[in-house]
């Protein structure tokens, strides 16, 4: 259990690093990525383009991380702060707007690494904050 959780703070110290490789090396070469509002991915050259396309629209920093774990299955809520920086597909134009989201994400883990990551926001929310 404590594995587990050591594992999704890691993957989120990463995340605020901007260490994408990183990132990567904890997650399974099949990883099942269900994006907020979005479809869902599989395996680790879908997470790379993802991360690629964020690192281009988006600046995102996570606070106040909160992990709950059980077995192989983790649960995080955390704080999202954000700017837009270039305007994505079918959303509003990017001008620097900043937001702060709250975010739940749900993982699945075997063998020490992140078989699964589920990640959740109020996209009204953000809508309304950028726009």
């Amino acid at each position: 259990m404590f594995l587990c959780m050591g594992l999704i703070e890691d993957y989120y110290q990463r995340f605020n690093s901007a260490d994408w490789e990183g990132m990567l090396s904890l997650l399974d070469e099949e990883i099942v990525h269900e994006v907020s509002q979005g479809q869902v991915q599989h395996g680790k050259s879908a997470f790379r383009q993802f991360l690629g396309h964020m690192e281009l629209c988006y600046r995102e920093q996570v606070s106040q991380l909160c992990v709950f774990t059980q077995a192989d299955r983790a649960a995080a809520e955390f704080w999202l702060d954000g700017e837009y920086l270039r305007t994505d597909s079918g959303l509003p134009e990017a001008r620097g707007q900043k937001y702060r989201l709250r975010v739940g994400s749900f993982f699945e883990v075997r063998q020490g690494l992140i078989t699964r990551v589920s990640v959740h926001y109020n996209l009204k929310d953000w809508l309304a904050q950028v726009q």
